[in-house]
């Protein structure tokens, strides 16, 4: 690997993307091949979900992850799908020692699984499920701004040939969801939901961190859209890793089931090529 992979944040959206990929599970199956293209292919990922959280920060560190059905009342043929990877355990020191040394709390457990915020899109992007994976487990009640210094923490592995992948949701009021009859994947969005995306992409394409930092004062509809912002604060991680010299880039935008956002952000220099390649068009391996 000659460059630096991008950090990235996907909206994994409902358990229901596993089987119903609509137009951001077909940007995720093209997502991988085009990371391959550019960097090369990563030799491991460490992932940040919506649906891992503790108290402090938690590596983990088995030497296996199989796929948790960490939901209920949806289809049930969501829990026959698999994702089994390898661990990696000198990478879990690697990062608990990156954590450490930035001066903030960190743990490590030999425990595996990965919730399907992580499963879900890495069985479009790298269906082999055939690169080791170290999910790392974050705290929900840090500030915006903390969750940035321990993504930069992670910073140096993107120069070491690792994937760091956060994923959420960009918009995600799971009141709203549930209250639809039958919700339809491609329901016309609420005008919350796409109010609140477009704020957010353009004070990315702007590099104005201070309100992307402050969006729960600046942003439209912020608390509509994120009751908790369990699903939007692993966006701030990406973005630690990636780095504030560059600007976020939206590389996928969209929502699903009318109020759920499925937009894509890559973060670092780096970002400004995998955009480029995505439009381009990569063929599927």
């Amino acid at each position: 690997m000659t460059t630096k992979l991008p950090a990235l944040f996907i909206s994994h959206g409902s358990p229901m993307t596993a089987l119903e990929p609509g137009a951001a599970g077909r940007f995720m199956q093209r997502l991988g091949p085009a990371i391959d293209v550019c960097f090369g292919r990563p030799r491991a990922i460490v992932t940040v979900s919506a649906h891992t959280m503790t108290r402090e920060p938690v590596v983990m560190a088995a030497a296996r992850h199989e796929a948790i059905y960490d939901f209920g009342g949806f289809d049930p043929t969501l829990q026959t799908l698999r994702y089994d990877v390898p661990g990696d355990a000198a990478l879990a020191t690697r990062i608990q020692g990156l954590i450490a040394a930035a001066d903030l709390p960190v743990h490590r457990a030999d425990d595996g699984g990965l919730d399907h915020g992580v499963w879900t899109p890495l069985r479009y992007m790298y269906p082999k499920a055939d690169i080791p994976v170290v999910p790392l487990a974050w705290v929900p009640s840090w500030s915006p701004e903390r969750q940035t210094a321990l993504g930069a923490a992670l910073a140096p592995l993107r120069s070491e040939g690792v994937l760091v992948l956060a994923t959420g949701s960009i918009t995600h009021n799971l009141s709203l969801f549930m209250q639809q009859s039958q919700p339809a994947l491609e329901s016309p969005e609420i005008e919350a939901s796409r109010s609140f995306r477009d704020w957010f992409a353009d004070a990315s394409t702007r590099g104005d961190w201070d309100a992307l930092l402050a969006y729960r004062e600046r942003a439209p509809h912020a608390v509509a859209m994120h009751p908790s912002d369990d699903h939007l604060l692993p966006w701030y991680i990406a973005a630690g890793a990636g780095g504030r010299d560059a600007a976020p880039v939206r590389l996928h935008s969209g929502a699903a089931y009318a109020v759920i956002g499925m937009d894509t952000y890559a973060f670092g220099a780096e970002a400004q090529t995998l955009a480029q390649s995505m439009r381009a068009g990569v063929p599927l391996a």
